[in-house]
């Protein structure tokens, strides 16, 4: 399997070489480590080609309805919330600071005014954090229609979590996995509940290794780490939705979704390179808006069942309108999704009642 080999050391040549490259076989995403193709075959061709698009327009009314949106104040996160709050749920905008999440506050109660919106702190690398977000959550609701499990981070330098994880990992991942734990029983007590990870076209180049499984300053690769959080992402999802239907839990379901290519804020982890190649690549990608889409299908679609994936329809799946897409044979190991399971379970320490 291909993965993209990042320098330890950037030079003004070789950055500029590898973007003339991607430029010469029209594939830009690709210096972000996102694959060359995803196959389709003839039939799934034609199949998009007759199939009706699905557009915000066609998001249900969601009046009633109680939603959690992590890293709800920027990109495609932001442009989630927006529509299900457009659409009449009661949304609460998850991110790491009030000086983060106010504007994006503002700006959704601008364009519906009478949305009922909120902003709650909440840090992903922080597991006291996430147990202080979920008492909070508890104590203002009694239930949780939808967790949009959104935020995230890419290809940043090697740091940690306050809890000692390798960050992209603990925070893409584990993060994830903890603030799920901790509010099943919200989402548990809601008639018909969805929980939705948002992976990344990323994932096909990941590997789990739990040997180690969190990489440490000697090991450390930024794409590496990234497609490897990304990858859990997706065996958390499936796994989640085996241990739900082994347990005859059929008022939650479990989703994912990927944004194809869009202009989002996560390339601002990449210091030097992702200021380099933000204003060129911009103009390749999709909008936030349009990367939105797929969230909010899995999220929302009357149609949808749990343990779908859906992602952009065009080639390479990096924009356009969304669809049910496949993903890799990794994602379907039911074994390492056990023991990733098992191992973040013991990591967090948090539990699931599946």
């Amino acid at each position: 399997m291909n993965r993209l080999r990042c320098p330890q050391t950037y030079t003004h040549n070789t950055i500029l070489s590898t973007i003339g490259q991607r430029f010469c076989q029209g594939n830009l995403a690709s210096f972000s480590g996102y694959p060359i193709e995803t196959p389709r075959t003839a039939r799934d061709r034609k199949s998009l080609e007759n199939s009706e698009r699905w557009t915000a327009d066609s998001i249900p009314d969601l009046t009633g309805k109680i939603v959690v949106v992590t890293g709800g104040n920027s990109g495609v996160g932001f442009e989630t919330a927006l529509e299900l709050a457009r659409h009449g749920a009661t949304t609460i905008i998850a991110c790491r600071s009030a000086s983060r999440g106010e504007p994006a506050l503002r700006r959704i109660k601008e364009a519906v005014p009478s949305s009922q919106t909120e902003l709650m702190i909440l840090d992903l690398g922080d597991l006291a954090s996430i147990n202080a977000f979920a008492e909070r959550f508890m104590d203002a609701h009694e239930k949780l229609d939808l967790l949009v499990n959104n935020a995230g981070i890419m290809a940043t330098p090697y740091r940690t979590t306050k809890d000692g994880f390798e960050s992209q990992f603990g925070t893409n991942h584990l993060g994830h996995f903890a603030l799920t734990a901790k509010l099943m029983p919200s989402i548990s007590a809601a008639p018909s509940a969805r929980i939705v990870n948002v992976s990344s076209v990323g994932h096909r180049s990941g590997d789990i290794d739990f040997n180690p499984l969190l990489l440490d300053r000697s090991n450390y690769k930024r794409w590496r780490a990234y497609y490897r959080s990304k990858l859990a992402n997706l065996l958390f999802t499936y796994e989640m939705h085996r241990r739900l239907e082994r347990a005859q839990i059929d008022n939650v379901s479990s989703l994912a979704a990927h944004p194809g290519v869009a202009r989002t804020n996560l390339a601002q982890g990449m210091g030097f390179v992702g200021t380099l190649l933000k204003p060129i690549a911009f103009l390749f990608l999709q909008s936030a808006q349009m990367g939105a889409l797929p969230i909010l299908r899995a999220a929302t679609d009357t149609n949808a069942q749990s343990g779908q994936y859906y992602g952009p329809d065009k080639p390479h799946e990096r924009s356009g309108y969304p669809i049910i897409v496949s993903s890799s044979p990794e994602s379907h190991d039911e074994e390492t999704a056990r023991r990733l399971w098992e191992y973040s379970e013991e990591l967090t320490g948090v539990k699931f009642n599946l």
